[in-house]
């Protein structure tokens, strides 16, 4: 196993942490070396609208039920990485799958300071 730990349970290994750790690879200080998380696999969703309701509300659904979210038709929808929005785009079709064409993407320099 590589830097899980023996169980297999997912959880990074001791030296895992330590990598990630700052100061650690010979950085300075405060600094993390980003350049250990560019092979990471994370997961993008695309959120398409929210809304709000009580339990009660929550466990009255059924199929058939209509839920209204409070974004509008045309509007663009998130790419979210982990919950933290990283761009907006429009729906598009890709050989029968969805896909999102980005028309407004987070600058790398913010995207940064929501991992720091």
């Amino acid at each position: 196993m590589s830097e899980q730990d023996e169980q297999g349970t997912g959880e990074p290994s001791g030296e895992a942490l330590q990598q990630l750790s700052p100061g650690a690879a010979g950085g300075t200080g405060g600094e993390i070396n980003f350049d250990l998380l560019l092979d990471v696999p994370v997961t993008l969703s695309v959120e398409i609208g929210r809304t709000r309701m009580s339990i009660k509300d929550l466990l009255a659904l059924n199929q058939g039920a209509l839920v209204e979210l409070d974004r509008e038709v045309n509007a663009p929808l998130d790419l979210m990485v982990n919950g933290t929005l990283i761009a907006r785009g429009e729906v598009v079709e890709l050989e029968g799958r969805f896909g999102l064409r980005l028309i407004d993407v987070v600058s790398p320099s913010e995207r940064l300071k929501k991992v720091r």
